[in-house]
């Protein structure tokens, strides 16, 4: 019974990529767990979850500054900062930057975007942005 559970479940799982975006799903969740626990307006959640894409502005200048800006938008280790020091301080506001961070890279990843190479845009540490696997 339970290898065929198992089989079952690699069977849903076959791929990297498929187990990569199932535990960003997972960490997205946690964002929206750790929203509910502070005390906003869900409405806030939704109107701040894409501001974190400003960082593409960056690419206007140089496709370098670019990536370096949007990956300090989308690094999950300064929104974890964020959110740990907004914690430790008892100040929502920085723990809504880290969990409006961390929320939104973990549903980027969802998608297929990651953190940006120096050289373009579409090159990223999960691969080629519109790269169709054969």
């Amino acid at each position: 019974m339970m290898l065929r559970l198992a089989n079952l479940f690699c069977i849903k799982l076959n791929s990297m990529k498929t187990s990569l975006k199932v535990e960003e799903l997972c960490m997205f969740i946690l964002g929206l767990y750790l929203f509910q626990s502070l005390d906003y307006s869900w409405w806030w959640f939704i109107g701040l979850i894409l501001v974190p894409d400003i960082g593409m502005l960056g690419y206007l200048i140089h496709p370098k500054i670019g990536a370096i800006v949007y990956n300090i938008f989308h690094h999950k280790g300064i929104a974890i900062a964020f959110y740990l020091i907004g914690t430790y301080f008892q100040n929502e506001l920085l723990q809504l930057i880290g969990v409006i961070l961390f929320s939104h890279a973990s549903m980027d990843r969802i998608f297929g975007y990651g953190l940006k190479y120096y050289n373009a845009f579409n090159n990223t540490h999960l691969g080629i942005i519109g790269k169709r696997d054969n």
